[in-house]
């Protein structure tokens, strides 16, 4: 695919467009956390890619050459309306403790998700791959081999799925099942302890823990704390029965205020909460955080009036879509409403390692891992169905998949890698085009 031509100008004033439809009023309210976003989003390439999922889905269905807003390559009426992650890149998978007590590596970061076309996580994630492979100085024919497993190992699990595998076939990546740098990662999280996120937070003050004064926490008002205990009276109504075994974990010991300056968080407004643990012991308190839910990007592309209203809120969104997607979710995952936003409530995990992928530079050893990713992209997929509890989806996602690749098998690895290849091109002179605009401060409100 080539890179469709636009010149600096023009493509400046679309992507200043498109930034203030989905920043304007945060950046508004926040300007100096956003000089934090875009300043991070600089960095390099890759960095802007993961800030600008709105970027990427205009292009995906303007008429600019990446795609179309009506159908597509292996999209019909059911693959069109499966429950994707939408901001799948190669940076968002990493471990967690699930409601079993088990160690998992998985994809992560839910923000984003909703119902919409299968293909638009994969695109999304085979130009990261690309983008990740430049930063890498890998050749063309590299890169493309790269995508090609992540295509092929998506499509062997698909198809696995679809011809009703076994758990035992396709088990989850844990401490038993995965290897190289996944194995890694959940080596690290055995590691750690909920005792060092404590003691990284909070100290004890007249033999009860509290919150530590600093490190980016803010003191609340009376009123601010009374409204967030309030919020915190409505999540406690959207856990599931099984998730907490002691009545005493409900107990609040402390709160403060936080703001997001990361680039998915950036002046969205959180709260951490420490709760008391399920014993009397202190290192067994935990950690949870209210964060008001965004808009996701891919929603403003997605026209059908069932999906909107299927959510109360953001919030609600959220947390169905992670549960939908993710099996065995964070036991505190839940949703609550905060001056009549949104808000995801979640546990602050002692546990979550985020794949590093600084020190894989072995072409062999980066396509193990992407064809565990595509793996992972396939096992998300077919868990979010008529099987998950929602009736968003009610039919097989990974059959339906299954049969729409089955029409074309030659045709689809070709697509994700010309869509990489194309993208990541786009993406990178995009990139280019934003740093100008930022350090010659063109961008409205900074």
């Amino acid at each position: 695919m080539s890179v469709p031509q636009l010149n600096d100008e023009h493509r400046g004033e679309e992507i200043l467009a498109v930034f203030d439809t989905a920043f304007g009023q945060l950046l508004a309210a926040d300007p100096a956390a956003f000089r934090v976003k875009f300043r991070k989003m600089a960095a390099s390439a890759f960095a802007f890619y993961r800030g600008t999922a709105c970027l990427f889905y205009h292009d995906l269905t303007a008429n600019n050459g990446f795609g179309s807003q009506r159908g597509g390559p292996y999209l019909d009426e059911r693959t069109s309306r499966v429950w994707i992650h939408g901001d799948l890149h190669a940076e968002n998978f990493g471990t967690y403790m699930d409601s079993q007590g088990r160690l998992i590596f998985n994809v992560n970061d839910f923000d984003e998700a909703y119902v919409g076309p299968f293909t638009w996580d994969l695109k999304r994630f085979s130009a990261s791959i690309a983008l990740l492979g430049y930063a890498k100085a890998l050749g063309d024919d590299q890169i493309t081999e790269l995508v090609q497993v992540y295509a092929d190992a998506y499509r062997e699990r698909i198809h696995a799925l679809a011809a009703g595998a076994k758990r035992d076939e396709v088990p989850p990546f844990t401490l038993d099942t995965a290897d190289g740098p996944l194995l890694g990662a959940l080596r690290v999280a055995r590691s750690l302890t909920r005792f060092g996120l404590l003691d990284s937070m909070t100290e004890i003050r007249d033999f009860e823990r509290r919150f530590a004064p600093g490190g980016g926490s803010i003191e609340l008002d009376a009123a601010t704390r009374y409204k967030v205990l309030a919020a915190f009276d409505g999540y406690l109504e959207t856990l599931p029965d099984s998730s907490l075994a002691r009545p005493d974990s409900y107990r609040v010991k402390d709160v403060v205020g936080r703001r997001g300056i990361g680039i998915g968080s950036a002046g969205l407004p959180s709260y951490n909460i420490l709760l008391e643990g399920h014993s009397d012991a202190l290192e067994n308190d935990v950690v949870i955080y209210i964060k008001q839910a965004q808009t996701p990007a891919v929603s403003r592309h997605i026209t059908d009036p069932a999906i909107r209203d299927y959510f109360q809120h953001e919030g609600h969104r959220t947390v169905i879509s992670q549960r939908a997607l993710q099996a065995h979710a964070d036991p505190w995952l839940g949703w609550t409403e905060l001056d009549g936003s949104g808000q995801l409530v979640a546990e602050v995990s002692p546990y979550a390692v985020d794949l590093d992928w600084s020190d894989l530079d072995d072409p062999e050893e980066i396509a193990a891992v992407v064809a565990d990713l595509g793996r992972a992209t396939a096992t998300m997929h077919g868990a979010a169905d008529d099987q998950s509890g929602e009736s968003l989806v009610p039919f097989s996602t990974e059959r339906a998949i299954d049969a729409a690749i089955a029409a074309d098998e030659d045709g689809f690895a070709d697509l994700l890698v010309d869509f990489a290849h194309g993208y990541g091109a786009r993406a990178r002179a995009d990139h280019q085009i934003f740093v100008d605009l930022f350090r010659n401060g063109r961008i409205p409100g900074l």
